[in-house]
């Protein structure tokens, strides 16, 4: 399935890179192109979020009120998502269409000759084999980068021109610990990470700190306030432990592939704050 979707994103890019000739300038096409794609998807999503912070202050008086009679419970939270036009799944489709449209532009970026070039798998494998041969070591994950890096130089059917901005998108941090160019694309991208998670993690505490203060209100009941302390607790650690994974994630990867993550951070955060505002006005 993945295959599929980057074989067919690959078309689209490989268009992008013929009219501009630079690898990078592709991929901030691409993700811009790719974003614009997924806005409509991305507008439902944050619509769906907001109705369904004003349904939690429902849904915790239903539960508080039927709290021991689970079959009455549900009985009631469908007559209400139902009566709000609001399926309680409404946004796991749009997330599950994000992560595997994700998961193909990785394999797309990862694999840019197979899905971007259409190079054949013989040829490709011709020149691994003669980069073995030669002595020159073959990375297992990105061998395609390997190939560009080496062969790219003299064979045009395997050539793209990863130079951007004094970059070498080809160049993986690990394999390159010394050379500090090489550890400013995976740094802004771990910093725009940070400031998305957080930028999060705030819009979900302010819709939080408004049902506190309404459960409090009408119920007076401790836990349900404990239970919202404890959901900002959880995204308050998420916003620590994911920078550590996305600098994993950066220190082995090809800084195409955290180009693409950059520049995708990047207009989430724009998209995040324009959209907030646009459906708050909405609202008023």
């Amino acid at each position: 399935m993945f295959d599929f979707f980057a074989n067919a994103f690959g078309y689209v890019l490989n268009f992008i890179y013929n009219l501009i000739n630079n690898y990078g300038l592709a991929i901030i096409l691409f993700t811009i192109l790719v974003k614009l794609i997924l806005l409509p998807i991305s507008i439902k999503q944050q619509r769906t979020m907001k109705k369904s912070a004003k349904l939690q202050e429902q849904v915790k008086s239903i539960q508080f009120k039927y709290k021991n009679d689970p079959e009455k419970m549900n009985q009631e939270m469908m007559s209400l998502y139902k009566a709000e036009n609001m399926s309680p799944f409404s946004g796991c489709l749009s997330s599950i269409i994000q992560i595997i449209l994700l998961l193909s532009i990785f394999y797309l970026v990862r694999s840019p000759l197979t899905f971007m070039r259409k190079v054949p798998t013989d040829t490709l494998n011709t020149y691994i084999n003669q980069m073995k041969e030669e002595g020159k070591e073959v990375n297992n994950v990105y061998p395609e980068i390997d190939i560009i890096r080496e062969k790219g130089k003299t064979n045009e059917d395997v050539k793209v021109n990863m130079e951007f901005l004094g970059l070498d998108l080809s160049q993986i941090p690990n394999q390159n610990i010394t050379d500090y160019k090489v550890w400013v694309i995976p740094v802004l991208y771990i910093i725009s990470s940070s400031i998305s998670i957080k930028l999060t993690t705030a819009l979900q505490q302010k819709n939080n700190k408004k049902k506190e203060d309404v459960i409090d209100i009408t119920e007076g009941k401790k836990e349900e306030s404990n239970e919202v302390d404890m959901v900002m607790q959880t995204n308050k650690t998420m916003s620590w432990l994911m920078p550590i994974m996305a600098i994993s994630i950066a220190f082995v990867a090809p800084l195409g592939l955290a180009l693409y993550w950059l520049v995708n951070n990047i207009l989430m955060i724009i998209e995040r704050l324009v959209l907030d505002k646009i459906l708050k006005a909405e609202e008023e």
